[in-house]
């Protein structure tokens, strides 16, 4: 079992960064695959970075390459996200997800077994 709390959004300008963070309970963390998720209003939630457990192997929505930063630290049990160059079309609610043993490549909402409540991040233009 693993829960999952998001922080760290918010409003910012565009070209400006954030950095979200997905606090984790539960011993399976450290073994687990993350990912972030965002889900825009009126569209599908849409896969954004997802690291496996011994934070090797990265990947990301071609959208956000290059502009965004998936990293995790297994003793504080958390997940990140570092935003830069954001634009107003990241605007979305950012959901963290967990799944045990996931291995790499993880980029379908339906591979993840556990999320968190979500955290709204809005880019002004």
């Amino acid at each position: 079992q693993v829960q999952l709390v998001e922080s760290g959004g918010g409003l910012v300008q565009a070209g400006g960064s954030l950095r979200l963070s997905c606090a984790a309970s539960g011993r399976a963390f450290s073994t687990s695959t993350m990912g972030w998720f965002r889900q825009a209003p009126g569209k599908e939630r849409e896969f954004v970075a997802t690291i496996p457990w011994g934070g090797g192997r990265t990947a990301y929505a071609d959208s956000v390459k290059g502009r965004f930063t998936i990293s995790r630290d297994n003793l504080k049990n958390t997940v990140y996200l570092q935003m830069n160059s954001l634009k107003p079309e990241d605007t979305a609610v950012y959901y963290c997800a967990a799944v045990p043993w996931g291995g790499n490549m993880r980029t379908r909402p339906s591979d993840y077994s556990y999320w968190g409540q979500g955290t709204q991040v809005t880019v002004s233009s």
